[in-house]
Parts: C-alpha cells; sequence; structure tokens
C-alpha cells in the first residue's frame, strides 16, 4: 500500500495513516487502502488500532482533491461511506491520536469506537471555512459523542477542541502525554482481547443501534447465554474464585 502501513497481528489489525509530509490528509488513494483494510477485517473480524505516521493523526482531507469535486461526487458520499464502514466494523475500533485530527481526520477518528489522545490532539471541522461541510459523519456522530450544543460550537462555531476540551466533554477516552498514545492504545486492545468476541460484537451491535431496544437486548444475551465461550468463562472464574 501506498499511503497506509498495515501490521496484520493474531489480534488486532494496526493501520498507520501513511502521508507524513501532506499530515497525513485523506485522499482517493488512502481512502481506497482504507476500504481493503476493512474488507480484512470483517473477512477475519478483529480488533482495529487506527493511527497517523509523525506528528499528526490526520490533518483533512486532500483540499486539491476537493476542489475538483462536483456534485456527482458528493452524491457518492466518498469520504461518508468508507467511515461508515469503519464505525459497523465487527469488532471495536480504537483511534491513537496526536496532533491534528481536522476535517476528514476529525471524522475519521468519529467513526471509532474509542478515542486515545496525546497532549498535542486538537479535533476540529472547519470545512464551512472551504465553503463546504463537514459531511462525512460528523452531523450525526458528533452529537452523539459530546452533544449538540458543543457539536455546534464546532460544527458552527469554528471551535477546535484541545485534548482537555476533548477528554472533559468525552470525545476522548484519555489523554497521555507525547508520543505515548499508540501504546495507551495497545492497552486498551489487550483488554479488549481478553472479551468474549461474540460478546463485543454484539455489544457493539447493541449499543450503535437507535433508540431502546430491550427486547434487542433480551435475544443478544440470549444467544450469549447459549455459547460455549460464557459458559467455559464463567466456570474458569468460579474455579479460580474458589480456589
Amino acid at each position: 500500500m501506498n499511503t497506509l502501513k498495515v501490521e496484520d497481528r493474531d489480534d488486532r489489525m494496526v493501520v498507520t495513516l501513511h502521508r507524513p509530509a501532506q499530515r497525513n490528509a485523506i485522499n482517493a488513494e488512502m481512502i481506497a487502502e482504507l476500504h481493503q483494510v476493512c474488507a480484512a477485517v470483517e473477512a477475519t473480524p478483529k480488533p482495529l488500532l487506527l493511527t497517523g505516521e509523525g506528528e499528526h493523526f490526520a490533518g483533512g482531507a486532500d483540499i486539491a482533491e476537493l476542489r475538483e469535486r462536483g456534485r456527482d461526487e458528493a452524491f457518492a458520499g466518498i469520504n461518508r461511506t468508507l467511515f461508515d464502514r469503519i464505525a459497523k466494523l465487527p469488532l471495536p475500533t480504537v483511534a491513537a491520536v496526536s496532533g491534528y485530527a481536522l476535517g476528514g481526520g476529525a471524522e475519521l477518528s468519529y467513526a471509532c469506537d474509542i478515542r486515545i489522545a496525546t497532549e498535542t490532539a486538537v479535533f476540529g471541522n472547519p470545512e464551512p471555512g472551504l465553503g463546504i461541510m463537514a459531511a462525512a459523519g460528523a452531523s450525526y456522530r458528533l452529537p452523539e459523542l459530546v452533544g449538540t450544543s458543543v457539536a455546534k460550537q464546532v460544527l458552527l462555531g469554528g471551535r477546535n477542541l484541545d485534548a482537555d476540551a476533548a477528554l472533559r466533554h468525552g470525545l476522548v477516552m484519555d489523554v497521555v502525554p507525547a508520543g505515548e498514545h499508540i501504546a495507551a492504545a495497545h492497552k486498551v486492545i489487550d483488554r479488549i482481547t481478553r472479551s468474549a468476541p461474540l460478546a463485543l460484537k454484539l455489544t457493539k451491535i447493541i449499543v450503535d443501534a437507535p433508540g431502546s431496544h430491550p427486547f434487542a437486548d433480551d435475544i443478544a444475551q440470549a444467544v450469549l447465554f447459549e455459547s460455549r465461550d460464557k459458559h467455559d468463562r464463567m466456570t474458569a472464574f468460579l474455579e479460580k474464585k474458589n480456589k
């Protein structure tokens, strides 16, 4: 791949956006390569760690490419389609963010289930200043992540969220010193991989489903109650407790 570094481990996929000279700006080639990553993770489900090469996560979409896109490309939802696909990956996704996560880069991080930030991280959506809107998921993901008021401050008022604000508003799970975000994200995935994969898959589906869904919760729990993994894990817990 030309725009990504991909490390396919037994228990996780580690993907690094790799256009450091362009602050990892997201272009069409990167979109296509991230679709390949999604296909691999869908075929063999495992947690995904997503980060950026160098000081920044992703400084936005490639403006030169965006300038040439017209109505047909907008209707195609080129970036949105990818980010929606990432959001629907079967197992948890963790974004390790340092420096700029702006525009499309911010929206890519919003599509992940969990975000870890360094003290240098800055999230923002300056798209209206370029005559467009943040249309790759920010309008529906950011209000759910930080609340409608803060989302409007970012999307309409041009506010950037630094690491402290992102932590305060719940956008990120933790803030760590510069250079430690990837290790911190791996620790989160270490905890994730100790959980039952089917329980994680069903929990993610239920949490992401809109509205109240008690019967769906019951059905998902019924499936888990009949699983061999549940029986083995609880047996091991009881045996350890009784020693």
